[in-house]
């Protein structure tokens, strides 16, 4: 049976609120996914926003807290509101509150871009 957009969008939630950024992404994106952050930066396909999260993911030395606020779907755009709070190797520490948009088509991540809440 296939999953319903909102099903997929809980279970990749729940993978990021678990930590697994980089397995959310490797299952849920297309690969000409494209990413676009808040800064400007842009990735142009999985295998870079793969390897992106890897390195982001391998700077973390302790995840304080990562909290759901709320998602959202419409037809085949989510939201979902975020806070990420990180102490990372550098000794620096993380704590952002972002939004996510999501474009999917046939059930894998085509879009996604970052804001700053």
């Amino acid at each position: 049976m296939e999953q319903s957009l909102n099903e997929i969008l809980s279970a990749k939630n729940e993978m990021v609120k678990k930590g697994q950024i980089v397995e959310a992404t490797e299952k849920y994106f297309a690969p000409h996914a494209k990413t676009i952050d808040f800064d400007g930066t842009v990735t142009n396909n999985k295998s870079e926003m793969v390897t992106k999260m890897q390195g982001f993911a391998g700077a973390i030395a302790k995840v304080n807290g990562i909290t759901l606020h709320h998602s959202s779907i419409n037809g085949d755009i989510s939201f979902a509101e975020f806070t990420f709070d990180f102490d990372m190797k550098d000794g620096s520490k993380i704590l952002w509150h972002e939004i996510l948009r999501t474009v999917w088509q046939n059930g894998q991540i085509v879009e996604e871009q970052y804001f700053k809440a």
